[in-house]
């Protein structure tokens, strides 16, 4: 009976079973979802938009809440207790965005980074229309130096762990890995990482990062 009132709304909407658990698996597989990351995304998060009541009724009966980014076109899950964007009632968690997670502590000090550097461009109005923010890896490398007192990694794979961590999180964007080596090169910062990072958030993980950057890992739920 269930599978079939399922059926019946999605027919409405024009999406069949196998794409709508397709939908899902997505969501749940990598947390978020944004329009402009690739086709394959816009295509999902097309559908999303004709069945989000739906997938927002499916993920509520195991306390998964959704949020919908309208302005910059992207969908983040949240798990059960999480602090979520516009909602006063929800537990205060160490961020307030994504899936649990666990973040390496050099990955959570680019993170810190970034979302420093994002609020200093919003300031100085260099944001572009989609909302991102563009720095060069040898901005980002000085920022990293002048605000937390560290380096970026200097071997070119942990480097490219490093920014690879956040891009699989959809917080950041650059054309290929090879791109890392060059200073000059720009890494566009989503406009996710304002809500991904609250401010709160950020304070806490600025006085809790250690000294040591090192590779233990930070938990990040």
């Amino acid at each position: 009976m269930l599978n079939d009132y399922l059926c019946e709304r999605l027919e409405k909407a024009g999406v069949a079973l196998e794409e709508f658990r397709e939908l899902c698996l997505r969501l749940l597989n990598y947390g978020v979802l944004c329009r402009d990351e690739s086709q394959t995304e816009q295509q999902l998060y097309d559908r999303y938009v004709r069945v989000s009541e739906l997938v927002e009724e499916y993920l509520n009966v195991v306390g998964i809440q959704v949020f919908h980014e309208r302005r910059f076109a992207y969908v983040r899950l949240y798990p059960p207790g999480a602090q979520v964007p516009g909602m006063d009632d929800a537990v205060e968690g160490a961020f307030a965005g994504g899936l649990r997670a666990r973040l390496r502590q050099d990955e959570v000090a680019l993170l810190l980074v970034l979302r420093l550097q994002y609020d200093k461009a919003l300031r100085e109005g260099q944001m572009d229309e989609a909302g991102f923010v563009t720095e060069s890896i040898e901005s980002v490398g000085i920022a990293m130096r002048n605000q937390l007192g560290r380096s970026l990694p200097e071997k070119l794979t942990d480097r490219k762990r490093v920014f690879e961590r956040l891009r699989k999180l959809r917080l950041i964007q650059y054309r290929q890995e090879e791109d890392l080596e060059a200073g000059d090169v720009g890494v566009k910062i989503h406009p996710m990482i304002a809500a991904f990072v609250s401010e709160d958030a950020l304070a806490a993980l600025s006085e809790a990062l250690p000294e040591d950057a090192g590779a233990e890992d930070a938990d990040v739920s």
